[in-house]
């Protein structure tokens, strides 16, 4: 009589403990996917704001056609990466170098540097860069708790019963890492 009555707790033991582990790998898949949605959006508010940049820059310094369409071809590549975390971070630290190299150009034009369209631009591209940067540490976090929760016993188990898969973290040099290259005698 006592035996039935142990099977059935230990078998609502084991599948409570299934149930809390299989939701908080749903947990973290959630988190995971939403720090990448966070991430996707101000890489696209970075790459809306570019064209406006180049365009204001453009007007005072017509001889940087080169720099004009390197960072033309990098966005294009970058918004054309998809979803891919390793591709698209690939493709970001691409575009932040060309543009890093854009932004230094209004050390040499006084005129550019006190545009204020332009400084509004800056203004807001720093930002961007700042939320990306947030964004993108929210993103790796989520993925470091989610690898490690499939990665460990027991729920390693019930990850691979149920397709949970690890993810890649997003690595990219921001501008701000590299100190641009300008070369005026071209």
């Amino acid at each position: 009589m006592l035996a039935p009555i142990l099977t059935f707790c230990v078998l609502i033991a084991l599948l409570s403990i299934f149930v809390l582990i299989y939701n908080s790998l749903i947990k973290l898949r959630q988190m995971t996917e939403n720090g990448w949605s966070d991430i996707d959006v101000q890489l696209k508010r970075r790459a809306e704001l570019i064209p406006q940049i180049v365009q204001t820059v453009r007007a005072y310094a017509n001889h940087e056609k080169t720099l004009f369409s390197e960072i033309v071809e990098k966005r294009n590549a970058a918004l054309q990466a998809g979803n891919n975390e390793k591709d698209r971070a690939k493709a970001e630290t691409a575009l932040s170098q060309p543009v890093s190299r854009l932004l230094a150009l209004a050390e040499d034009y006084p005129a550019l540097k006190a545009n204020e369209n332009f400084l509004d631009l800056q203004n807001e591209l720093s930002d961007t860069e700042n939320k990306i940067e947030m964004a993108r540490r929210f993103y790796n976090g989520a993925v470091r708790e989610l690898n490690t929760k499939i990665q460990s016993i027991p729920s390693n188990i019930i990850a691979s019963l149920f397709s949970f898969k690890t993810r890649d973290y997003f690595e990219i040099a921001m501008s701000d890492s590299t100190k641009p290259v300008l070369d005026f005698d071209v």
